[in-house]
């Protein structure tokens, strides 16, 4: 289990912010067709209902972007990454096949509208994790991106450094076909509705494609 806490600067500067944390045994794998099939509906529906332009307006969405405001970062050049599935299924172009985990956390991003870290836990050194702001230059090698800058973001950090923000998490703690322990934050900047919602669904897909058994959960503020 993980000591999760936020910083008073966080705290502060976002107090409708609320966190919800899973730890679960999981088996990893390439692809699972049954999930894609969930995705590939999603996907159609979102589609039919939505608009690019809609997109900023989820409730999930929009709050996440206010904190961006808040804190000093640009949303529009600094995209949340649940806004960034968003946007790239309504520009008709695909999601990325990674793997079943990252592919459900994608999909629960995509249905709740919160930015949602995930994370190989026995990559994460310690087992305290704070949500603070990130800092001028501070290093962070965001997974696909190279070196990103950091600095006004949301930022978990565990002892040796950040390991996630709501625009991208870091390559150290990135999940492989290896990962035995899944370790998910998910993060709300619009208050608790609709948290544990999201929470139920992670853990049925967890269930359903990843055989997750064991698992801890937490919520945090």
């Amino acid at each position: 289990m993980f000591t999760i806490t936020v910083s008073d600067e966080l705290r502060n500067a976002c107090p409708d912010f609320r966190g919800a944390a899973i730890l679960a045994s999981v088996e990893n794998t390439k692809k699972s067709k049954e999930l894609w099939e969930r995705i590939d509906a999603f996907t159609e529906e979102l589609k039919e209902k939505r608009t690019i332009d809609e997109v900023k307006l989820q409730p999930a969405i929009e709050a996440t972007r206010e904190a961006y405001k808040t804190l000093g970062k640009d949303p529009n050049r600094y995209r949340p990454s649940s806004e960034a599935l968003r946007r790239r299924l309504l520009r008709d172009i695909p999601l990325y096949q990674i793997s079943t985990l990252v592919d459900l956390i994608n999909l629960v991003s995509l249905q709740s509208g919160y930015s949602i870290g995930g994370f190989d836990a026995d990559c994460i050194v310690g087992d305290k994790i704070e949500l603070g702001v990130g800092k001028h230059k501070e290093p962070f090698e965001a997974i696909g991106r190279g070196i990103m800058n950091v600095e006004f973001l949301p930022l978990y950090r565990d002892a040796k450094g950040g390991i996630g923000t709501p625009t991208s998490d870091h390559e150290r703690s990135k999940l492989s076909l290896n990962t035995k322990r899944l370790l998910v934050l998910i993060n709300s900047y619009s208050g608790s509705e609709g948290l544990k919602e999201a929470v139920d669904f992670t853990l049925e897909l967890l269930r359903s494609y990843a055989n997750s058994e064991k698992e801890w959960i937490h919520f945090y503020q």
